[in-house]
């Protein structure tokens, strides 16, 4: 598939909730999770594939230099296990610690700024399976899944930095706008 690109208004679309998982929904999820190893992402939101539905995709397994911690039921699990990740409907709650660290987007080609995200989240989604998950997550993970359901409501990961870095990255923003 091809990843859209900074510019592109279905970036700023707030994605359908998905009421029924069919054989489209998951030829969709297989095709993204192909789509960001390719593009060597750790996530992938259906608006980023001109597609504006609340369906994430994310493997952070494959970021050994960033760890990722998560919780199922109070006990810690190891996030291979739940690797690439298929998220429909998810919902977070952050936790209250803050941690700025880089982020990059695969809609944002080359563009890679700090970004001030919660530390943990407790996340909630159906899985392609249709049962419920939820979890605690910190680390890379955390961070992850905040970036990813920001693309589901139609807000990137610029929106987030600061004004002084939004500000040093006006011009790259303005040359990804015009070359989409």
């Amino acid at each position: 598939m091809e990843i859209v690109t900074y510019g592109n208004p279905v970036l700023r679309a707030k994605g359908a909730r998905i009421e029924e998982i069919t054989d489209e929904v998951r030829q969709l999820a297989e095709a993204m999770i192909e789509t960001m190893r390719e593009a060597n992402g750790v996530g992938l939101a259906a608006q980023q594939v001109g597609q504006a539905l609340q369906l994430t995709v994310i493997d952070v397994s494959v970021a050994e230099d960033r760890p990722s911690t998560m919780w199922i039921d109070g006990k810690e699990v190891d996030v291979a296990d739940y690797s690439p990740m298929i998220l429909i409907n998810p919902e977070l709650e952050l936790g209250g610690e803050r941690e700025i660290d880089a982020e990059g987007c695969l809609s944002f080609p080359r563009l890679v700024a700090d970004v001030q995200r919660a530390a943990t989240v407790k996340a909630r989604a159906r899985l392609l399976s249709g049962e419920e998950i939820e979890f605690e997550a910190g680390g890379l993970l955390a961070r992850a899944l905040q970036h990813e359901v920001d693309h589901l409501h139609g807000i990137l990961f610029i929106d987030r930095v600061s004004s002084a870095t939004k500000a040093s990255l006006a011009g790259k923003l303005k040359r990804l706008q015009k070359n989409r």
